[in-house]
């Protein structure tokens, strides 16, 4: 009986806009009330980008966010795995001599924070992933430790860059979902962890779980699921690692497979 399912955002759950059926998204809500099942949004987006695109129904989620290094319930933390500053920067001063070109996000508990000289193209894009943004002329004006770091290259060069990052893979958790996106997390932090913290919060097994996703930080989420689905449009290998391939995110993919699967399944 599957009493938790999990969704990555971008490239999954939401449409090629950045959105999602709300109409449908009324029926998916409904048949998991009926059943019993909880939503789990587990995405790169910072926790209150997630309650924005939600509205009224983030309420009854849990939001793993910040590329899953935090676990957000009804408003509150209750998990969260951080980089120490010194760490965190020593990365961020190797991005900047690697390349000026990329956009570096570097997110603290307090938000994101980006360069004052990033382009409004550049920072449109990180508004659509984070509520909370900040500007700063140096990134060493950021005293906290760091939720994550991400890196946003519109040449597509994130696989290479990852590689110059080598001397960090122990210390931190690095991935390339695509060739436009780097997320650096606090070592050992990814989907796949974070999915077991919460699995053991709410007492569900993989077998009671199903996931979703399309890239490659996605790998270690679909392990954490018997009910594993990449979208059609996912990278290979993560259809070849899924139990099973559904639609594509902009067919609605996430929920019309929800319906299906719990449509079978008895009430709670």
């Amino acid at each position: 009986m599957i009493k938790l399912v999990l969704t990555d955002m971008d490239g999954t759950f939401l449409n090629n806009n950045g959105d999602f059926n709300k109409d449908l998204y009324t029926d998916v809500k409904k048949i998991m009330k009926e059943k019993g099942v909880v939503l789990a949004p587990i995405t790169g987006k910072q926790c209150e980008r997630v309650e924005e695109l939600f509205g009224d129904d983030a309420k009854d989620l849990w939001i793993l966010g910040d590329s899953a290094t935090r676990i957000k319930h009804n408003g509150e933390f209750v998990y969260e795995s951080l980089l120490s500053n010194k760490l965190g920067l020593e990365m961020i001063e190797l991005l900047e001599e690697i390349s000026l070109d990329h956009t570096i996000i570097a997110c603290t508990r307090s938000g994101a924070v980006i360069k004052e000289t990033l382009s409004p193209e550049e920072a449109a894009i990180v508004r659509r992933s984070y509520a909370q943004v900040r500007q700063v002329g140096d990134f060493r004006e950021i005293t906290e430790d760091f939720v994550k770091i991400t890196i946003h290259d519109p040449a597509l060069r994130c696989f290479e860059t990852r590689e110059k990052l080598s001397r960090f893979f122990e210390s931190a958790y690095i991935v390339a979902s695509d060739a436009a996106w780097i997320d650096i997390a606090n070592a050992n932090v990814h989907k796949g962890t974070t999915v077991e913290h919460l699995q053991r919060l709410l007492n569900v097994t993989p077998e009671e779980t199903m996931a979703f996703g399309d890239g490659y930080n996605d790998l270690e989420l679909i392990v954490r699921a018997t009910y594993s689905f990449a979208v059609r449009n996912a990278v290979q290998e993560l259809k070849d690692a899924a139990n099973y391939i559904t639609r594509s995110n902009e067919e609605d993919a996430v929920m019309k497979t929800i319906i299906q699967l719990l449509t079978l399944q008895g009430n709670k």
